[in-house]
């Protein structure tokens, strides 16, 4: 339920008059302890949130200025036949551009976006772009979805529907862009990071009127959904989520042993990150370096971030068994646009500095429940992650990747509802 709060600029009932709605990692080689400060932090005074409605509209001559570089790209070479192994292949590249050219309809995603409610709050001097959908169930639980890299607020589109219009158990969605990503202030000073995100979105969540709320996340999205659940656990409903922090570490007690089950994992983890994590290893020590050329090419900018989605999707070798072309291209259109790669990919280097090392009494003591896709980036086995996580719910999928809410939305939606149904 929304509350009226003397504390925010916007009460319920002038925020509805006003929008004319109702509203219902990579582990890196110098980890650091989560530090005392942050347990039991909290917003002691939740700043004034300045609430806005917003319209995504990208003027025609940004679209003008992107079509003229896609037509005057430079391209590499290839060797023949080597196809993915060497990045993204250059005749799929060459495919896409040219229909990103020449039929990619951006005006089409901007009426898909504006379909639903969104707005810019400013939370604790932060613009923060969201979008906010009433649940029409009889029975509407809050809950925060939040994102990854290199995804956006555009991968829950198709699980907006799913979630929010069941007659018996839906959700009041909030669906955040992270700060530099999408329409979300770029932050210019260090230290965000996701525990310094997940106070952000807990003063979200309070300023909106949700005092009790559910969150959600993958690939980075998890990172700061799981620092959310340790700082705020009074405030947290459940805590669902389809990725572990690659920097977690639970508490071992001294002398304790790792089982063959963890060194396995932390092998295989190990090969991936020498065969695939070169990009994290980038971001998170040198990102600008990558981005002078990434933020002028818009073909090097595509080849970047969709040499991820045919990596780590469910694909069975073919990319567009996962994603449509419009699908992938909306994705990079929104960091082309909006300028943000270089913004996005600077939050690996401050969460280097803040890895999701949990000490002695750091636990996550929500209930969690964990959808578990097949073709995931290295996960830790159960009895690892129940180390740090009160685990309740377990789902081993049948299909699906690290892109899970596109690739599989009916799989995880009904996971997140089974998860929640349980809890209320």
């Amino acid at each position: 339920m929304l509350k009226e709060n003397p504390m925010y600029s916007l009460t319920r009932r002038e925020l509805i008059k006003k929008s004319g709605i109702a509203f219902a990692a990579l582990s890196l080689p110098f980890p650091l302890k989560l530090l005392a400060a942050d347990k039991g932090e909290r917003f002691k005074m939740i700043p004034k949130i300045d609430l806005q409605p917003f319209t995504v509209h990208i003027s025609e001559q940004v679209l003008d200025d992107l079509r003229s570089r896609l037509r005057n790209t430079r391209w590499p070479d290839q060797i023949a036949g080597s196809g993915w192994s060497y990045g993204t292949d250059l005749a799929y590249l060459k495919t896409l551009a040219d229909y990103w050219q020449r039929d990619f309809n951006w005006r089409k995603v901007e009426k898909e976006i504006n379909a639903y409610p969104n707005f810019l709050a400013t939370v604790n001097g932060h613009q923060i772009h969201f979008i906010h959908i009433k649940g029409k169930g009889k029975r509407s639980i809050p809950l925060l979805i939040t994102h990854g890299w290199p995804g956006s607020f555009l991968e829950m589109m198709k699980l907006i529907p799913l979630l929010t219009e069941s007659p018996d158990l839906s959700f009041d969605l909030v669906v955040p862009s992270i700060p530099g990503f999408g329409f979300s202030a770029k932050v210019t000073e260090p230290g965000c990071n996701s525990s310094y995100v997940a106070d952000l979105w807990h003063g979200l969540m309070i300023g909106l009127g949700y005092d009790r709320y559910g969150a959600q996340g993958g690939d980075i999205g998890s990172g700061i959904s799981t620092w959310l659940s340790l700082k705020y656990p009074e405030n947290i409903i459940g805590l669902h989520l389809n990725y572990i922090s690659g920097s977690y570490k639970p508490y071992m007690q001294e002398g304790e042993q790792l089982s063959d089950e963890v060194l396995a994992f932390q092998k295989k983890g190990a090969e991936w990150s020498a065969m695939e994590g070169a990009y994290a290893y980038m971001h998170a020590t040198k990102p600008l370096t990558a981005a002078y050329g990434l933020n002028d090419s818009p073909v090097g900018l595509c080849a970047w971030i969709i040499e991820k989605f045919h990596g780590w999707s469910d694909n069975k070798g073919n990319i567009e068994y996962a994603f449509t072309k419009d699908e992938l291209l909306a994705n990079v259109t929104l960091y082309w646009v909006t300028g943000t790669i270089h913004s996005s990919m600077r939050i690996y280097n401050e969460n280097s500095k803040r890895p999701l090392v949990f000490g002695k009494d750091d636990f996550v003591r929500v209930p969690v429940g964990f959808a578990s896709f097949p073709k995931e980036l290295p996960t830790p086995p159960r009895s690892y992650i129940e180390k740090g996580f009160n685990i309740r719910h377990w789902t081993a999928m049948p299909s699906g990747g690290h892109f899970a809410a596109v690739e599989q939305p009916l799989l995880l939606a009904k996971d997140i509802v089974d998860f929640f149904s349980g809890l209320v």
